[in-house]
């Protein structure tokens, strides 16, 4: 039998698509915000948003008909028609956020209007309302969520650690305070000053956000076309970092993911970084509104582009021309006039005739000594004559090889070793070689309790954005036990004290951002996060030992690799052996 579900039910569901997290309460909250014309807007959470999250805005307000219909589902004041889902300025999920909101949490909204000298004030709990009165309070909109998912304890239990969903939070907070320069944006967690940002421009928004250091690594980008403005900034080649993060485009001042636009700076970025490494990028695009469409997704950070090749063809080029005009990378002006560069004279110095040298030896009419054909014939017989003597001499001796000849190896581009076997060619990749030779190493150690570490004389320190900052401290107890030793020294910079042994040769910064990176990573088969952060550490190990190798060393890698629980696929199911027999040898010559 078919029933209709009493509201709170529905909400209740329509929240496990609406709101997956607290990260996404704040997304909403904060963008009804910046659509309330608010020129400040605050962030209180504590507890990672599980206990509250509560937003402060100077906006225009709400009457109090509008303070209890904004509950309501399908309500809201961004849309009158269909027609204005293909012209979409405002944000938010327009008409479903705040109805899940007042479903799963205790919600407090405290409004007024500018031309009302008094205010509205509702509590609802559980799609109830349970109060409603007035009350004094300043201009604009205070809205309070409090213990969130209380009534869903399946979805509360399925929440991450605090320093995780604090992460969440503030990839949310820093996306609409980048979107929004204009706007003094701040943020507290646990009653602690996180962010404070003033107004200003685009560049010191992201200076103020990610520290006085990105100043200098910025590359602005501005170009304006027909069909769209494209502005921001690339930073430079050589600060690109390990860890994706730092990636931030913009279309219509809203946050989006595009697989298409990241993969047109990469291919500008692919000749300047290691192939291991993320150019950061800070890029907004003002596009029509009416050829774009944000309602693909329900978290509406994803879009689609009316005629996205254009697009993808104008990021690639604006790009590289910034990068060439701030001497980044190379150009080639065919403007430029061709001249010799000439050193300049110092003044006071003499300036003297070029001295001519004439051979006066030299006569073009001299006869040329005759050569006798006789003689030169003769010489060259008897040249081939030894020549075809000493073939024949090789030709009556047996060849034997040595065991150590057999054994012998050869590298190719300091990343993979060829050696003979019985039947054909065998190449051993060298790099995952190393990197699955660590990781089993550290996973044994850790099993076994051996894994030492040495206090550094100098502690190490490496600078990290705000987000990752939140995940190291995450995985701090799991780098203790793989022997890294670790503080927090500021908002943006963490400390390391010890390193474990015989990891004299690995770069803390890379080191950090590979487990970073690897904790991230979805596609990664671990469960157990000291195994992902194992394999950062085995990886970023790999990367140093890319060297020139004698081969003595490059036997001792194949015994140590082949002496592993899995020598030929790496922990991910990659190969790290190849062999090609004789048969396929042989039909290479065919």
């Amino acid at each position: 039998m078919i029933q209709l579900l009493p509201e709170h039910v529905a909400n209740q569901i329509a929240a496990g698509e609406v709101i997956q997290r607290p990260s996404s309460a704040v997304k909403e909250l904060l963008e009804n915000a910046v659509d309330a014309n608010a020129t400040k807007i605050q962030l209180i959470i504590k507890d990672a948003g599980s206990t509250l999250i509560q937003v402060i805005d100077n906006g225009i307000g709400m009457n109090e008909k509008d303070a209890v219909m904004c509950f309501k589902k399908h309500a809201t004041s961004k849309i009158k028609s269909a027609d204005d889902l293909f012209n979409i300025t405002s944000k938010g999920f327009r008409g479903e956020a705040l109805s899940t909101i007042a479903a799963i949490s205790t919600v407090e909204l405290k409004t007024r209007e500018t031309q009302n000298d008094i205010g509205t004030n509702i509590i609802i709990e559980g799609s109830k309302v349970i109060s409603q009165s007035a009350i004094a309070c300043p201009i604009g909109t205070s809205i309070s969520m409090k213990n969130i998912f209380y009534n869903v304890p399946a979805r509360r239990n399925f929440l991450k650690s605090n320093n995780v969903e604090t992460k969440h939070i503030i990839d949310e907070f820093q996306r609409l305070a980048m979107a929004h320069p204009e706007i003094y944006f701040s943020m507290y967690n646990n009653d602690q000053l996180l962010f404070d940002l003033p107004v200003g421009n685009r560049r010191q928004r992201i200076v103020s956000i990610f520290g006085k250091k990105y100043n200098e690594r910025l590359v602005p980008i501005d170009e304006k076309t027909t069909i769209s403005t494209i502005n921001g900034f690339v930073i430079k080649p050589e600060f690109s970092k390990r860890t994706r993060g730092e990636q931030f485009l913009f279309i219509n001042n809203r946050f989006v993911k595009s697989s298409s636009l990241n993969h047109a700076i990469n291919f500008v970025f692919k000749d300047l970084i290691s192939k291991d490494s993320f150019p950061s990028y800070f890029l907004y695009i003002d596009v029509p509104t009416n050829s774009i469409d944000v309602n693909i997704h329900p978290t509406k950070t994803e879009i689609k582009f009316e005629d996205e090749r254009s697009i993808y063809t104008m990021v690639k080029s604006c790009v590289r021309s910034s990068l060439g005009k701030f001497n980044i990378a190379p150009t080639i002006d065919f403007e430029q006039e061709t001249s010799f560069d000439l050193p300049p004279i110092q003044s006071g110095t003499p300036i003297s005739e070029p001295k001519i040298k004439v051979d006066t030896n030299y006569n073009p009419f001299k006869a040329k000594p005759i050569i006798n054909v006789e003689e030169n014939l003769s010489l060259i017989r008897d040249n081939f004559q030894n020549d075809l003597n000493k073939i024949n001499d090789y030709s009556n001796q047996e060849i034997n090889f040595t065991n150590n000849e057999l054994n012998s190896f050869i590298q190719y581009k300091k990343r993979y070793i060829v050696t003979v076997k019985k039947n054909g060619l065998l190449i051993v990749d060298t790099f995952r070689a190393h990197q699955q030779i660590k990781f089993e190493e550290l996973i044994t150690n850790y099993k076994n309790s051996e894994i030492n570490s040495q206090q550094l004389l100098h502690p190490l320190e490496v600078t990290l954005s705000s987000t990752d900052i939140q995940l190291c401290m995450e995985l701090k107890d799991e780098l203790l036990r793989l022997g890294v030793e670790m503080d927090q020294f500021s908002k943006d910079t963490v400390v390391i004290n010890s390193f474990p042994t015989n990891s004299s040769n690995l770069n803390a910064q890379d080191f950090i951002e590979s487990c970073i990176e690897s904790f991230k990573n979805e596609n990664l088969s671990f469960e157990i996060p000291f195994q992902k952060i194992a394999w950062g550490l085995a990886t970023n190990y790999a990367h140093s030992r890319l060297v020139t190798m004698q081969n003595h060393e490059m036997s001792h890698l194949v015994d140590c690799l082949f002496s592993c629980d899995s020598p030929t696929l790496t922990a991910h199911g990659k190969s790290i052996i190849k062999e090609i027999n004789e048969d396929e040898i042989t039909n290479k010559f065919k």
